[in-house]
């Protein structure tokens, strides 16, 4: 639907319940939507990456963004869901005589009153990731922060780890864009590492000798990169992409390289091979599967990534290791040499569980993905430890087994929630659907759900044309879906399928339609 301008309002008849009316308002993009009989007002674009709202859809009481299905509170635009975390612009309504028109900028929403910290705290994080930023933020947000103690050991504020190895690295932006909301109230111990956890005492003891009491604890130590074995690797022209620090060696490397040959066709190894061709590299990229993305989706999907990257000039060595790397060329098992300037390993990452299995906390199988094995409220075997983010082996209630999923978006929302079940205002169990997304040049993909192969898929639309949906089903029943140019489908997806998720007595909600 074409954007209407306010300037001489609309009519009410074109705001049924529900529906998003995108407009203009002084050159300013606004989206209207009436929700439970009132119109309301906020801006137009989402404060995560920008995103026209317009094309996302509305559920639950909130405006979802189509890219990275940021959630915002529709009657006061608070950023509820991330990874968006500042608010919309709220404005006034009137609607009178059949039309509805804007009366400026709304009053600021009051923020949440002070909670009484002796009731939440202390509470301490260990990280400031995905998951700890997010729960030390929105317990910060409701009034809590000054009983809340971050741990972070890697010496930056709190960033977006997603810009390490797509706009940051691709440079499209600048390092301070990936900072994230910095941490109102909160006692930031930052470049200080733990030593250890006294769960007898409720004490973290810190490297350099701080002995930190808590009421509840929060493990958010994320996952660390996985390095390769091959001869060499051991050298300084050899790099991961995890964190910033690692984004500033291989940034600084390009300077100086005109080719860099990446090992792993991953959608992290995809997502460096492109960034390192957006600076101006010939990329190569090594990997021991069949096609790229194939575990995961498909190899009709693989077949359309690894056409796309040829495309922009990646070349290709697939069913393939390195065994030896020399600082000039990198020599594969069947004898092939593959000359470059530096080696970039996006090979995985291992979750960071010495801590718990330090403390005696249980942890999961290797054979089921390991990490921190906690319950449907996000508590381990201690109930005053909780883990979330990477490390966190979560019940699935839609699978039926618990999951350890690595996603940026999983692992924020999950420190939001515990923020709010900590604080009181969270009904329930834990339940998100897995989402994530990846960009490979002009081309995204969303992914929401979870499967542990793409084997039982049905595939809807043109895969070459780049606009379809790939449904994925486990033990019969569909679980997942990774769509490209699709974003109201997944949206679609993501909020009935949690609407259909049991709820405490193992009933699904009358209201939900789980197709």
């Amino acid at each position: 639907m074409a954007e209407r301008d306010l300037a001489n309002g609309i009519a009410s008849t074109e705001l049924a319940e529900g529906r998003i009316v995108p407009a203009t308002l002084d050159g300013q993009d606004i989206v209207l939507v009436r929700h439970r009989g009132r119109v309301c007002a906020l801006s137009g674009t989402c404060t995560h990456l920008k995103a026209p709202l317009a094309d996302g859809i509305v559920a639950d009481g909130t405006l979802r963004c189509p890219f990275h299905h940021a959630r915002f509170d529709l009657e006061t635009g608070e950023a509820v869901g991330a990874p968006a975390f500042a608010p919309l612009d709220r404005f006034t309504v009137i609607e009178e005589d059949g039309q509805v028109r804007i009366d400026g900028p709304a009053d600021p929403v009051d923020k949440p009153a002070s909670v009484d910290t002796d009731t939440v705290g202390p509470v301490v994080i260990i990280g400031a990731g995905g998951a700890g930023h997010a729960c030390a933020e929105m317990l910060a947000r409701h009034g809590a922060g000054r009983a809340v103690t971050v741990i972070e050991e890697e010496g930056d504020a709190p960033y977006d780890r997603t810009f390490c190895s797509k706009q940051y690295l691709a440079g499209k932006a600048d390092r301070d864009d990936a900072a994230l909301p910095a941490l109102e109230g909160v006692d930031v111990r930052s470049g200080v590492a733990v030593a250890g956890i006294d769960r007898e005492a409720r004490v973290v003891t810190l490297r350099d000798g701080a002995r930190i009491p808590y009421r509840t604890l929060v493990l958010a130590t994320g996952a660390a990169a996985i390095r390769p074995d091959f001869y060499g690797a051991d050298r300084n022209d050899v790099h991961v992409v995890r964190g910033l620090a690692d984004a500033d060696r291989l940034i600084a490397a390009t300077a100086d390289a005109g080719s860099a040959i990446v090992l792993g066709s991953s959608y992290i190894g995809l997502e460096v091979a492109a960034s390192l061709i957006a600076r101006g590299l010939e990329v190569a990229v090594v990997s021991g599967d069949a096609l790229p993305l194939e575990k995961t989706a498909g190899p009709e999907v693989g077949a359309m990534i690894r056409d796309l990257h040829e495309s922009k000039g990646v070349s290709f060595h697939l069913g393939r290791h390195i065994v030896r790397w020399d600082g000039k060329a990198a020599t594969l098992d069947d004898g092939t040499r593959v000359e470059g300037d530096l080696v970039v390993a996006g090979i995985g990452v291992q979750p960071r569980v010495e801590l718990a299995e330090a403390a005696g906390l249980t942890i999961a199988d290797k054979a089921a993905g390991g990490g921190v094995q906690v319950d449907a409220m996000l508590r381990t075997s201690d109930p005053a430890i909780h883990a979330i983010g990477d490390i966190a082996s979560v019940p699935d209630p839609r699978l039926g087994h618990p999951i350890r999923v690595e996603h940026w978006v999983v692992a924020q929302r999950m420190g939001q929630w515990l923020a709010r079940h900590l604080l009181g205002k969270a009904e329930g169990a834990y339940q998100e659907v897995p989402f994530f997304w990846s960009g490979h040049y002009d081309l995204s993909l969303r992914y929401v759900g979870h499967v542990a192969a793409p084997d039982d898929r049905r595939i809807d639309g043109d895969v070459a044309d780049r606009d379809f949906a790939v449904f994925f089903a486990e033990d019969g029943r569909e679980q997942a879906v990774l769509t490209a140019g699709r974003d109201v489908l997944a949206l679609d997806k993501e909020h009935r399928w949690k609407r259909a998720m049991p709820d405490a007595d193992g009933r699904n909600s009358p209201e939900s339609d789980p197709s």
